[in-house]
């Protein structure tokens, strides 16, 4: 997951947590999606930036280890996911989003001898509904997009 964001600067400055996991249900056509993403793999490229993120000033990683998204409202086009509903978690506050698939696709891999499903999703949200305020006061962005990448193989 990335989560670029303007930090009172020209360029944009993406965070990547570069450990989770990913469990995908379809059951009697009613699928959901369960992401969990490990906030302490959090990774910006700098070792004190990072540590900054990660503590109770921030995201709070001492307290709230992990962050989830559980989707169970899923909208297709044909037989490829466009969007999915659901709560997202993030230190400890629950609040729905919508994630929107900017790619997705399914294919056979030739290795494993499996469905291979994979995309790009994303959703822009207020991080202060999370209780990530940090900088606001000082005229950092509010808003902050997330990018979910996420390939499943097919059990």
């Amino acid at each position: 997951m990335t989560t670029p964001t303007d930090q009172l600067s020209p360029d944009t400055l993406e965070k990547y947590f570069r450990s989770g996991t990913v469990t995908v249900h379809h059951v009697n056509d009613s699928p959901e999606v369960d992401i969990t993403i490990d906030v302490d793999s959090v990774n910006t490229g700098t070792g004190p930036f990072n540590s900054h993120l990660k503590s109770a000033e921030i995201l709070n990683v001492a307290a709230y280890p992990t962050a989830r998204f559980v989707g169970d409202k899923f909208v297709f086009e044909g037989d490829k996911v466009k969007e999915v509903t659901g709560q997202f978690t993030l230190m400890g506050k629950t609040h729905p989003v919508t994630l929107k698939a900017t790619k997705f696709n399914c294919y056979q891999n030739p290795m494993l001898k499996r469905e291979v499903c994979g995309g790009d999703f994303e959703t822009s949200i207020k991080r202060s509904q999370w209780g990530a305020s940090y900088g606001l006061n000082y005229g950092f962005a509010d808003d902050m997009r997330l990018v979910i990448q996420v390939e499943a193989v097919k059990q």
